[in-house]
């Protein structure tokens, strides 16, 4: 009967799939049909999840990496009254009303998951291919430092598993021992244009697991019974004391039950409304083959038996000079100088034991980085995640930790960072609460070259600080600090802020510019001089430059402002004004490409109707390497004495 009764509500939902994605105009019934069963056996029997609590903590979790399925979760969901809405403290049911308004413009049910829209039984945005693993990964960490039994299952497509990140994903899982991590790779032999390659096969997804030395079930995604024994082998195998990794290969047909939808060309494309009659009679004569018949009580969602766990006590971080004294590092006070990325470290680590929720990552750099400060600390290093270099992986398992209740903080070199832009802006599609470290930033790295420096970095972050999130807050706070105490401060900004930012850190040591009495806040700026002629606006290492050249400014009659705006966004009137007490003219520094600080600049200024005058001093050219970051800025136009030239032929010409 256990079989039965998953055949008739596997058909039921692929019914209402149809209906839904015809009613939308779009979608993807033919893969919702291919994972019928998978889903029916897990939302309705397997999984340990409660419909009136979507978001519980201690539940077991479903990561749907295969997005575009997603219309027989929300046919489960409607079936199950799984709860829904955009206010997180006034949930209701999920309704079939709602499932028929997939992808309208103010729905809970998005055309691919995603929590932030209205829909919390899903922990992030997926969609975008190959990421969901890596969630599940992060999801299962968090889950074993809060001691909590919960199961996290992944759907991934065959297609898809072609993607690097799913083999990045596997091999973290295999290196931690995630056991609790369930990947099923759903193989119906067919991608989006053509059939699969025979390596995404079932038989070359499970030799390649194995390979990896993952236990394997390979079982038919559409015999009921089979299913069930390959999740409770799983449920057994997670029991096990330093399991490792385990998986399930199902083998399923694209448009199950319904021979008209099977084959190639099928892939997004919509039942027409007319063929519902044929179509429908094609799943009920499957449904007799199967003897389809719902039995009540064969199949029952688990209870929750865990509690979710409770908050933890978090502290205030020490001043920067503390935290320097307690972890033995007082003679840098002294020297005077110190590189931010050291900064951060110290940093982290101070937080990491003010504020249990902390966690870190590293992409095998974590001694260029400086997290190794926190990893070296015994009392830390249990919610260290070494990712390897996989920063695709790393930023999305960053999202899974912080969608299982953590904080965390992936540090990579910046120019590494960029591999993995679209892992960044997925996660902060989910509404996750990410930060991000990249080290060895701009062209200050010197000696290494272009092939390590991150340059237009600081354009694609810009963007997103330009764009707010559903309830305001800014999608990406940008923060570029010049010396090691704005570092140190603005990363502990950062983890009391609720929501993504991106810190680039320097290695050149750097003169100390402030002392722990300096307020830094995500969207501030400091006036380090006050001019009446010149409004320098600097970040980072350009802040030093732009110090080097104040004394000949000065000898040449220009009263000059120097700002440290260190954060993207800040603050548009302030930065405003400052323009206007200097007659408007304005110079911005910046040691990356173009669209970056001085571009948010322009647009600041172009708000108001008063003219200005502005000159961006940037990277015009590909770099390369250089003994000193002195011999580079030389190079590159960005030295002080470019400063004093371009500053010195602005005032001639606004004096003309």
């Amino acid at each position: 009967m256990f079989s039965q009764s998953v055949h008739a509500k596997a058909i039921e939902l692929i019914k209402v799939s149809i209906e839904m994605t015809t009613a939308a105009g779009s979608g993807h019934p033919t893969s919702a049909a291919s994972l019928a069963h998978l889903t029916t056996a897990l939302m309705y029997g397997h999984m340990r999840h409660d419909p009136a609590n979507p978001g519980h903590r201690a539940s077991d979790r479903l990561v749907l990496s295969e997005g575009h399925a997603v219309p027989i979760v929300y046919a489960a969901a409607a079936d199950l009254g799984i709860r829904i809405g955009k206010d997180p403290n006034n949930l209701r049911p999920m309704t079939r009303e709602d499932a028929m308004q997939l992808r309208a413009i103010d729905s809970e049910v998005d055309g691919h998951p995603n929590p932030v829209e209205g829909f919390p039984f899903f922990d992030a945005a997926t969609g975008s291919l190959g990421q969901g693993l890596s969630i599940a990964a992060g999801l299962a960490g968090a889950a074993r430092l809060d001691g909590l039994d919960k199961r996290i299952f992944c759907i991934i497509g065959d297609g898809e598993s072609r993607e690097g990140q799913i083999w990045e994903a596997m091999e973290f899982i295999v290196d931690h021992k995630l056991s609790a991590v369930c990947p099923i790779f759903n193989c119906n032999a067919y991608a989006q244009s053509d059939k699969v390659s025979p390596l995404q096969s079932a038989a070359g997804t499970v030799a390649k697991l194995k390979a990896l030395g993952v236990e394997v079930c390979e079982i038919d995604g559409h015999d009921p019974d089979q299913i069930r024994e390959a999740l409770n082998n799983h449920a057994q195998f997670a029991l096990e004391e330093n399991a490792g990794a385990f998986a399930i290969v199902a083998k399923t047909v694209k448009g199950w039950g319904a021979v008209s939808m099977q084959g190639h060309g099928h892939h997004g494309a919509p039942i027409k409304k007319d063929d519902f009659e044929k179509t429908f009679a094609e799943l009920d004569a499957t449904g007799k083959e199967h003897n389809a018949e719902w039995h009540e009580g064969e199949l029952e969602i688990q209870p929750i038996l865990t509690p979710e766990p409770e908050a933890h006590m978090v502290t205030q971080a020490p001043s920067f000079s503390d935290a320097m004294k307690q972890f033995g590092q007082e003679a840098v006070l002294e020297k005077g100088k110190w590189a931010t990325r050291r900064a951060y470290g110290v940093a982290l680590r101070a937080i990491g034991h003010a504020n249990p929720n902390v966690v870190a990552l590293d992409a095998d750099v974590k001694n260029s980085t400086f997290a190794i400060d926190f990893f070296k600390d015994p009392d830390l290093t249990e919610r260290y995640f070494e990712c390897r270099i996989a920063e695709q992986n790393m930023v999305s398992t960053a999202a899974g930790l912080s969608a299982g209740g953590k904080i965390p903080f992936a540090s990579t070199f910046a120019k590494f960072v960029t591999r993995a832009y679209d892992q960044v802006e997925m996660a902060i599609n989910s509404g996750a609460n990410f930060k991000i470290v990249g080290s060895h930033a701009g062209v200050s790295l010197a000696a290494d070259g272009p092939s390590q420096m991150s340059l237009p970095d600081i354009a694609w972050f810009r963007a997103f600080s330009q764009v707010k999130l559903p309830d305001g807050r800014p999608a990406m706070y940008l923060l570029q600090p010049a010396c090691a105490y704005a570092a140190y401060a603005l990363t502990l900004a950062m983890a009391e802020h609720d929501g993504p930012a991106y810190m680039r850190t320097l290695r050149p040591d750097l003169e100390f510019l402030y002392d722990d009495k300096t307020k830094f806040t995500l969207g501030g700026h400091e006036v380090l001089t006050e001019g009446k002629d010149l409004l320098i606006l600097a970040s980072g290492y350009m802040v030093h430059e732009a110090n080097k050249a104040l004394d000949a400014l000065e000898t040449a009659g220009i009263d000059a402002t120097l700002v440290d705006l260190y954060s993207l966004p800040f603050d548009h009137a302030a930065i405003a004004d400052l323009a206007a007490e200097n007659n408007n003219n304005v110079l911005t520094l910046e040691d990356n490409y173009t669209s970056g600080f001085g571009s948010a600049v322009a647009d600041a200024l172009a708000e108001r109707d008063t003219p200005f005058r502005l000159r961006q001093m940037f990277v015009r050219k590909v770099p390369k390497s250089g003994r000193t970051p002195d011999e580079v800025m030389h190079y590159l136009g960005l030295h002080a004495d470019d400063i004093i030239r371009t500053a010195t032929t602005m005032m001639e010409t606004a004096s003309n």
